[in-house]
């Protein structure tokens, strides 16, 4: 069929005018110049794209698009870049994003530079004295992506360490995996946690042999501590997390970011960026249901406002597998820090919990999606949707199994059976598979972490995800890994668990956009799909895929305006000058937060 037909098609559904109309529609924008990956089976490649209205008018050749041409028709050259569906977030935290994109960079490379120890104490050092304005306001370092597993030491950092940069100002450390944190004897003080304070329900104080706290705090010990300490930036500043967020997701190429377990106050600053001022990209926030049901009740829609909606329920189950706080069926292969023997981990809720939370979510028709890593706690989970769809038999909500990082064979045939999009982590496999084959789950089980091979086996569909800022939103991170499945060593991790690259593009774009419902507005490149683009500078599927992870992002379309340019950086222009550069670059943090303490002053003063 032409292209022209099918735009005429459009039209006359789009704008509910009658069927003998046969003027072609005018496109506001024609792209070509470059290969054209649509993630459409009917029409796998294009010549050219026409958009009008911020839709996509017509897929084919240019000689396709004469008949749409206007005298105002822009002419899109993508210069030799490749052009696909904008990427949609399968799982991140965009808020939480933020702060990995306004504080002390902590990573390790290829995302940062600390290496042992020393490098970290010598990275807060210096984001201390280059903030030092902002620190002495807001009483308050905080670094983001430790990773005990990269460093010399191959242990946590411990108060100590962290009193020997400051033992005046509170620190606080987020690891990388974000459940687990560290705080000087400030921060420890300021929580009030003492050789006295028992560990919470889920979470873990660890300490010395003598019994005080060591400064390492785990899943719910740690949470209230970052949040007390970041307390004080207010709404302002959850906004401001929310602006550094969403503009490092739109410059990875994503169109659609997550906000996965969020609070009703991190929805309320989002809402209120999209209301003044917009947001680059959309954003679908899935808050905690333990903690803020009725927000997701008053909240939850299919309809974005301002780009901006509530999509459902977050629930976790269990921890960091990493971090050896996810919970398992079996014991730990060999976990490094003081664990008894027979160590399996631990849940983070109990099942009761679990089940009554999921039912909750069924009962109100509501999506569920769900952190679960390790075997025992995607146990807990998969029995609770089986007693929740046995209960509402009527409801669909697609539910989600975020990370699944141990997932046993049996498992999958079960999320399968039970209609469970998994929406898995193969970062994992460059991030931290050497550390499982050695650590976790073993050589023998570690070949089977994130199971893509098994899904694809089972003709499953499947999101693949980031989980920043656990890592930087990098799309080309994901599907290299997805693909190659090769460690920072530069090993083969589960050979058999590798797929091809056009369905690792699948479960960045049409794949996690069915998991949104939002699969007949997003995820391939159809007529009458949002006109939501990503121009990358190589076509992943004609290059070695070893080099996959080096192709870069030069730019990001939103209902068919750049919002991020590598060039000129767009999406500071369509967002304002207050957006920091990514990454934790002192000079950026130190240029938000200052933003964030005059917004708190003048809400001071009113």
């Amino acid at each position: 069929m032409r292209t022209t037909l099918i735009a005429n098609t459009f039209l006359t559904l789009t704008l509910g005018l009658s069927a003998s109309v046969t003027a072609a529609p005018v496109a506001d924008t024609i792209y070509s110049g470059g290969p054209i990956i649509t993630i459409d089976d009917t029409v796998p490649r294009a010549e050219a794209v026409a958009v009008g209205n911020g839709r996509i008018l017509a897929v084919g050749t240019l000689e396709d698009m004469k008949a749409l041409r206007g005298d105002a028709t822009n002419d899109f050259d993508l210069a030799g870049g490749t052009m696909l569906p904008g990427f949609v977030d399968s799982h991140g935290h965009v808020v939480f994003g933020g702060l990995q994109a306004l504080s002390a960079n902590l990573l390790a490379p290829p995302d940062g530079n600390v290496t042992d120890i020393a490098s970290l104490q010598a990275a807060l050092d210096t984001w201390r004295k280059q903030n030092a304005d902002s620190v002495k306001k807001l009483n308050l370092i905080v670094g983001f992506g430790y990773d005990n597993a990269q460093l010399k030491e191959v242990r946590h950092p411990t108060r100590a360490d962290l009193d020997a940069v400051s033992a005046d100002i509170p620190i606080v450390i987020v690891h990388q995996s974000g459940h687990i944190g560290v705080a000087n004897s400030a921060a420890l003080a300021m929580a009030d946690i003492d050789a006295d304070t028992e560990n919470p329900a889920g979470g873990v104080i660890q300490r010395n042999d003598d019994g005080t706290p060591n400064g390492v705090l785990e899943e719910y010990a740690f949470f209230p501590v970052l949040m007390k300490s970041l307390a004080s930036l207010g709404p302002d500043g959850m906004q401001e997390f929310t602006r550094a967020g969403s503009r490092m997701w739109a410059s990875f190429g994503y169109t659609t970011g997550q906000d996965g377990r969020a609070t009703g106050p991190a929805g309320e600053a989002v809402k209120a960026v999209a209301a003044s001022e917009g947001l680059p990209i959309d954003i679908v926030s899935f808050p905690d249901v333990l903690e803020a049901q009725d927000y997701i009740a008053a909240n939850a829609s299919q309809e974005y406002v301002n780009r901006f909606r509530v999509g459902g329920c977050k629930l976790t189950i269990d921890g960091s597998p990493q971090g050896f706080t996810a919970l398992r069926d079996r014991p730990y292969y060999a976990p490094v820090g003081n664990y008894p023997p027979g160590y399996k981990g631990y849940s983070a809720i109990t099942a009761e919990q679990a089940d009554k939370a999921i039912d909750w979510c069924f009962s109100q028709g509501l999506q569920v999606i769900v952190h679960s890593n390790g075997e025992g706690a995607s146990d807990i989970l998969l029995n609770a949707i089986e007693k929740a769809q046995a209960k509402h038999a009527d409801v669909d909500n697609r539910p989600v199994l975020v990370h699944g990082q141990f997932l046993r064979e049996d498992q999958v045939d079960r999320a399968k059976a039970l209609g469970v999009f998994p929406s898995l982590f193969p970062m994992h496999t460059f991030y931290w598979g050497d550390w499982h084959a050695a650590h976790t789950v073993g050589p023998v089980a570690a070949q089977n972490i994130s199971p893509t091979g098994w899904l694809v086996e089972r003709d499953m569909i499947f999101g693949t995800h980031h989980d920043a800022p656990v890592a930087l939103p990098d799309s080309m991170r994901v599907l290299s890994a997805t693909v190659t499945r090769r460690t920072r060593s530069g090993k083969i991790l589960g050979p058999d668990q590798r797929v091809d690259v056009l369905t690792a593009l699948k479960a960045m774009t049409i794949w996690p956009a069915w998991q949104h419902f939002e699969e007949d507005e997003k995820g391939s490149i159809t007529v009458g799909k949002k006109a939501d683009f990503v121009v990358l500078s190589a076509d992943p599927t004609a290059v070695d895929p070893l080099t996959i992870a080096d192709i870069n992002v030069l730019k990001t379309i939103k209902a068919d305006a750049v919002v991020y340019d590598q060039q000129t950086d767009a999406a500071t222009a369509a967002l304002g000058d207050r957006v920091p550069t990514f990454g934790g670059t002192p000079h950026g943090a130190h240029h938000v937060l200052d933003v964030v303490y005059e917004a708190l002053a003048a809400r001071e003063k009113r």
